[in-house]
């Protein structure tokens, strides 16, 4: 089995669930049980600085790390805070996903977030994507989504609302030339 992990579900044209319309995920986790992705451009209505209020964490109200918005991450979980961050050790339940980046579901992360401790970049998404044993697989295959190698750039560079063009541009596609029909050789 090919794991997918440390790549982008890029979703396709005919995707037009509301949490996943043009939506950008990033896989942090698939092998034979299964996928977890994050997705990393659908900002919600709450801004960090909102979120580490309603936990009654303190927080610079200068940092531009108040300023950003929370992610929804996927359906799963959409109550549970996790941090895809630049790495830094040091938080209670970090997972090293590469050499340069991190997922945090800790809480102790949060207290970091607009002080000069911080991650150097981070998403803050509530909430994350899974699939089954074989049921990512599928979808890909149904053509639902493109797959190609993440780029922190894209995680934490762009807007929002750049990250799905900019993604489907780094393999020479334009989002007009997508099409809904699968093709199988």
């Amino acid at each position: 089995m090919q794991s997918f992990q440390n790549h982008f579900l890029i979703a396709m044209p005919s995707l037009d669930d509301p949490l996943f319309k043009r939506s950008v995920a990033y896989i942090c986790e698939h092998n034979t049980e299964g996928a977890m992705a994050i997705v990393i451009n659908h900002p919600l209505d709450v801004k960090v600085a909102d979120l580490l209020q309603q936990l009654q964490i303190e927080y610079n109200t200068e940092s531009p790390a108040a300023t950003a918005h929370v992610c929804a991450g996927g359906p799963v979980q959409h109550d549970r805070g996790f941090v895809l961050h630049t790495a830094k050790e040091g938080y209670a339940s970090s997972m090293r996903l590469t050499d340069s980046l991190m997922v945090t579901t800790s809480k102790d992360i949060l207290f970091d977030l607009t002080t000069d401790n911080a991650p150097e970049k981070f998403i803050l998404a509530l909430g994350y994507a899974g699939w089954t044993a074989g049921q990512l697989e599928q979808e890909i295959a149904d053509n639902a989504w493109l797959i190609i190698p993440a780029d922190s750039d894209i995680i934490f560079d762009l807007t929002h609302a750049e990250k799905w063009q900019s993604a489907t541009a780094k393999i020479g596609i334009k989002p007009w030339q997508l099409t809904n029909e699968a093709g199988h050789a």
